[in-house]
């Protein structure tokens, strides 16, 4: 076997050494089983989802709206992307605040958006 030592990875605890650990899987990642590398990746694998767990936040069964809202924020959507979809501008706030329900049926002429 092919040992490439030492392993200097440590617990993950910050966002600098996560996006290091995740460059660093990235580039040994589809190392077979038996290559000196296979266990510096399965490590990270191990330290990534440590640290995934217990900093990302965890949604249980989140509103809709919360979705929207958090999708839109992913994705550099604004309040306006959404007339089509929805409606009208005024419509769009009310949904994206609660004071109106979303429905399906908003807008039957809406086109198929992907968030």
């Amino acid at each position: 076997m092919n040992y490439v030592l030492p392993l200097n990875w440590k617990i993950i605890r910050t966002e600098e050494a996560y996006q290091s650990a995740l460059s660093r899987l990235e580039e040994i990642f589809d190392c077979k089983k038996g290559n000196g590398h296979f266990d510096e990746a399965e490590l990270l694998v191990k330290l990534i989802h440590k640290y995934e767990q217990e900093n990302e936040p965890v949604y249980i069964n989140p509103a809709p709206i919360e979705v929207i809202k958090y999708k839109m924020q992913e994705n550099s959507l604004r309040n306006k992307d959404f007339v089509e979809i929805i409606g009208s501008k005024s419509k769009v706030s009310e949904v994206l605040n609660k004071k109106r329900r979303l429905t399906l049926g908003m807008n039957p002429n809406r086109p198929t958006w992907q968030l």
